[in-house]
Formats: C-alpha cells, structure tokens, sequence
C-alpha cells in the first residue's frame, strides 16, 4: 500500500476547523479554515468563511431554494459564533495583558518607595559622615586665613 504524505491529507478525521489547542478553536484571526459545507468545500479565515457562506445562503434564497438557503445560514451562524469566541479570547487576552501591566508598575513603584525609605532610614556610612567634619575644618581654615589677611 502506498504511504500517504501529509501535505494533502490530514490526519484524525474529517473536516472543519482543525483543532490544535484542547479541541479549543484557534485565537488567531488568519487562521485558515477547511470548510466542508452542505454541497461544497471552502478554505479561508472565519471572517472570509462567514461572508462566503451569507452570500451563498442570500443567492439561495434568491433562486427559491429555501432548504439549501437554511444550510448555508447555519454554517454562516457558526462561522459567526467562530469569530465572536476570538473576538472575545483577543480582549480578555488584552485585559489580562493590561492587568499584568499594571501589577507591574505597581510593584515596581512600591519598591521604588521601599528603597527611598530605607536609604533615608539607613545611617550614613562613615566615609559620608566624615564629609561635613572635613567641609567644616577647610571653612574654618579658610575663616583662618583671611583673618590673617585683615590682621
């Protein structure tokens, strides 16, 4: 028997949306879709899937064949459906992403003000101490000098 390849043939069964997540649809809105429709198939994105089937349920209903316009409407509804679950997973998806955003700053702002109250709490380390002691002895030596300069 002749091996088949997979690059016309999918494997695990019949067609529709192939489902990579969980049985889950895909979150992306390029995804293409295999569409095996009640008399047809058709390849595209949800949104293209969508209008193509709208457009083939109104020409049916156009020509008088009521049962074949009800087909192709509900696989247009699906398609709908399809694209409203990604609609829905791209903003939740953006919510999560601005929340986590903020938590962020957040944290890092508490840990900004965390760090200045400590650097104000800490005692100064020795060498800084020392600074003053030292900028107070050269002004007075200064003071020194030009008294002896007025003398």
């Amino acid at each position: 028997m002749k091996r088949m390849r997979n690059r016309h043939h999918r494997s695990g069964g019949g067609g529709g949306a192939s489902r990579g997540n969980n049985g889950q649809i895909p979150l992306n809105r390029n995804h293409v879709f295999e569409s095996n429709g009640p008399d047809l198939r058709i390849r595209g994105t949800a949104q293209q899937l969508f209008e193509k089937y709208l457009q083939l349920g109104r020409d049916a209903t156009g020509t008088g064949d009521r049962v074949q316009a009800e087909a192709y409407f509900q696989h247009a509804e699906h398609y709908f459906r399809v694209l409203n679950a990604m609609n829905q997973a791209a903003q939740a998806a953006q919510q999560e992403r601005a929340e986590r955003q903020r938590n962020y700053e957040q944290a890092r702002q508490e840990r900004r003000e965390r760090q200045e109250q400590d650097d104000e709490e800490a005692p100064a380390p020795a060498s800084e101490r020392r600074q003053p002691e030292r900028r107070r002895r050269a002004e007075k030596r200064e003071e020194e000098v030009e008294q002896d300069d007025e003398d």
